[in-house]
């Protein structure tokens, strides 16, 4: 026998309060005391409760607004994205809302809250069980920070696993034998999948990555920089070659390997990723992997949009790199 379904009223009975502060909780309308919305999301969570999608909110079936959901929009890679992503959205006639949260309960508020037709999700605090709920609801999704794949769940990501192999490759031809690596953030699908296709790559080769050579560098100039300067103040040998999780992290490493009077890239190779626009007016001009943000932006958008309308399942889109040489890479003799 199917169980009943759970409703607003048995959400409200259960935590002691009024229908309209469960809706306030659960929409995300700041007017409640921060221990009460806490407790009434616990008990939906606890009831499994599922807001109604058929509701008064539905009435015009749909809201013609697209929501992004990422944790930042600093750097130049959340510009160029957010920009191609709302210009996807004027193509088909819709609106685009940003939401730039790391509070799980408000994203998912916001989604089932029927604010939007559907989500483009670059967000690392959306974890198992919101996919998980995202999935079983039947939301038209589309993540660029993972490949999931469902019936209404789409991806388009990077290929940064064999951009990292990519980048590995192109070094060891150029004759060099000792590496660093400067990630990005911790957990962040690129970062992780960059750091293991470049290891692979020199494990095959016979050289071991050591954990002492993974330098942090958060994927900004400043953090690379000051993560780089540290290193050297450790008086570690320098490696031969700098791989950087991308291009603002590669600027700030040869920034502080310029103040040591280290030469780019006569002492030290270095190399980022994305291409961005700057990278090829500095001196050196830097080496990196060219990805293409405007690209991931929209074909996000476009398959979010066959995902609302219906028309298609999900699919999982793999944009492909290449290695652009520049002048802060050259052959070790």
């Amino acid at each position: 026998m199917a169980l009943r379904k759970v409703t607003i009223k048995d959400v409200a009975r259960e935590a002691g309060v009024s229908i309209s502060t469960v809706s306030n909780a659960l929409n995300g309308v700041d007017v409640l005391h921060p221990e009460t919305k806490q407790h009434i999301l616990e008990v939906a969570e606890r009831l499994h409760y599922v807001p109604n999608l058929n509701g008064r909110n539905l009435k015009a079936k749909e809201t013609r607004v697209i929501g992004l959901f990422i944790t930042s929009i600093k750097g130049p890679y959340y510009g160029v994205l957010v920009d191609a992503v709302y210009q996807g959205c004027k193509k088909y006639g819709y609106e685009l809302n940003i939401y730039i949260s790391d509070k799980t309960d408000n994203m998912m508020a916001n989604i089932f809250g029927r604010r939007i037709d559907g989500a483009v999700i670059l967000n690392e605090h959306i974890k198992e069980k919101e996919e998980k709920f995202l999935a079983d609801n039947q939301f038209p999704t589309v993540f660029i920070d993972r490949e999931l794949k469902g019936d209404t769940i789409s991806s388009v990501v990077f290929d940064s696993y064999h951009e990292g192999e990519m980048v590995a490759k192109y070094l060891l031809e150029l004759g060099h034998t000792s590496f660093a690596y400067v990630r990005g953030v911790e957990n962040n699908f690129d970062n992780t999948q960059r750091l293991n296709g470049f290891r692979d790559v020199l494990k095959r080769a016979g050289i071991a990555l050591s954990p002492d050579y993974i330098i942090d560098g958060e994927y900004e100039t400043d953090a690379a920089y000051h993560s780089m300067k540290k290193f050297m103040d450790e008086m570690k040998p320098l490696p031969d070659a700098v791989f950087a999780a991308n291009d603002l992290s590669a600027i700030g490493v040869i920034e502080a390997l310029t103040e040591e009077g280290i030469r780019v890239p006569e002492d030290v190779s270095v190399v980022g990723c994305d291409d961005i626009e700057i990278v090829k007016l500095l001196k050196p001009s830097v080496t990196t992997v060219r990805t293409s943000f405007e690209k991931q932006g929209a074909l996000s958008v476009a398959r979010l949009i066959d995902l609302i309308k219906g028309e298609k399942k999900g699919t999982i889109d793999i944009l492909q790199g290449r290695v652009i040489p520049r002048e802060s890479t050259c052959v070790r003799e």
